[in-house]
C-alpha cells in the first residue's frame, strides 16, 4: 500500500488532498461522500517512499498554490499546515511536488498556475465596450486578463449561469473590487477562453474573438486568420 496525492476536479469546484493511506480507499471515499467532481488525478510514487509527512507537506502547498492563483473555487475550507521535515525529506517532497506540476498541465489542469502576461511575443489586445475598458493576452495557458482592466457591474437577465456564478465568484475572493460605476481586476486573471473573458467582463454571451481588439483595431479573429495564412 502507498501514499499518494489525490485531485478532484467538478465545475467551478476543486479539491485537493494526499493522503497517508491507499490512495483507492480515499478516492471511494471521495465518490460517496462528494458529488461535485467529475474527474480526478492520482500521483502515486513508484519506489512507494512516500510517507504521510511528504503528502502532507505536497497538500499544503498545493493548497496554497491554488488559493494564491484564484482560479478555481476551493473545497478545502483551510489551509493545511505543513509538518515539520528534514531538510532532505522536504527536497524529496518539493521534488515529487515539481513532476506534479509538469504532468498537471498535460491533462489541462492549470488551477495551480499564475500565469503572467508578458514576454516579447505576447500581444497586447483590448475590450472597449458598455463604458469599460480592459487589456489582455492571448497565451499557451488561456486568455490572460491584465490586472486594472474594468469590468461592468450590471449583467444581463439572460446571463449564461456559468458566466454568472464566475462573476460571483471572483467578485467573493476579491479578483474584482468595487470601484463606484464598475469593477476593477485586482490581478491578472487567466481565463479558459477569450469567450469566457469577455463574457465575464461585460456580463453577457460574447464572441471574444470579435470582441478583443489589437490596437490598429484588428480582431482576435482576424489576427488569427492573418497569421494561419502567413505560416
Amino acid at each position: 500500500m502507498s501514499s499518494g496525492v489525490l485531485r478532484i476536479q467538478g465545475i467551478s469546484r476543486e479539491s485537493t488532498s494526499a493522503k497517508g493511506i491507499p490512495y483507492f480507499r480515499d478516492l471511494s471515499n471521495t465518490q460517496k461522500n462528494k458529488d461535485f467532481w467529475t474527474h480526478g488525478a492520482v500521483f502515486t510514487s513508484k519506489d512507494q517512499n512516500l510517507n504521510k509527512a511528504h503528502v502532507q507537506h505536497i497538500e499544503a502547498r498545493l493548497v496554497g498554490m491554488a488559493m494564491t492563483a484564484k482560479r478555481c473555487e476551493l473545497d478545502n475550507a483551510n489551509q493545511p499546515q505543513p509538518p515539520t521535515l528534514s531538510e532532505a525529506d522536504a527536497a524529496d517532497s518539493e521534488g515529487f511536488l515539481a513532476d506534479v506540476l509538469l504532468c498537471l498541465p498535460i491533462v489541462g489542469i492549470g488551477m495551480f498556475e499564475t500565469v503572467k502576461a508578458s514576454g516579447p511575443k505576447a500581444r497586447e489586445l483590448f475590450l472597449k465596450a458598455k463604458g469599460i475598458e480592459a487589456r489582455g493576452m492571448d497565451t499557451p495557458q488561456g486568455f490572460v486578463v491584465r490586472v486594472g482592466s474594468r469590468i461592468v457591474k450590471t449583467q444581463v437577465a439572460s446571463i449564461h449561469t456559468y458566466l454568472a456564478n464566475l462573476r460571483n465568484a471572483m467578485l467573493q475572493k476579491g479578483i474584482f473590487e468595487d470601484v463606484g460605476d464598475a469593477y476593477r481586476l485586482t490581478q491578472d486573471y487567466t481565463f479558459a477562453s477569450p469567450s469566457t473573458a469577455a463574457g465575464v467582463l461585460l456580463g453577457r454571451a460574447a464572441n471574444g474573438r470579435v470582441e478583443w481588439k489589437d490596437n490598429k483595431g484588428r480582431t482576435l479573429k482576424e489576427i488569427q486568420e492573418d497569421e494561419a495564412g502567413g505560416s
